[in-house]
């Protein structure tokens, strides 16, 4: 990473998924133990992680499964025997 504190999008797109998420535990540890810089340094290494993740995630899922809508039972009141028969 560079100099600066917070790495870029660039510098952040650079890094291997395993690589991301050791960095990202182990500059979360540094912040809490007090590191100022360490704040503004994993958040945004955990963002990155935590997109990278939900992005894969969604990747597994099944695609959704959606029965097309009846839209004439959507008119229908009473079944047709019944409403054939009042008339």
């Amino acid at each position: 990473m560079s100099s600066h504190p917070v790495p870029t999008r660039e510098e952040l797109a650079s890094l291997e998924d395993d690589e991301l998420e050791r960095l990202a535990i182990e500059w979360r540890a540094r912040a809490s133990r007090g590191a100022r810089q360490a704040y503004g340094v994993a958040h945004a290494l955990e963002v990155e992680w935590r997109q990278r993740i939900r992005v894969s995630r969604a990747q597994e899922l099944p695609p959704p499964v959606v029965e097309p809508r009846r839209w004439w039972k959507f008119w229908q009141t009473r079944p047709v025997s019944e409403a054939s028969s009042s008339l």
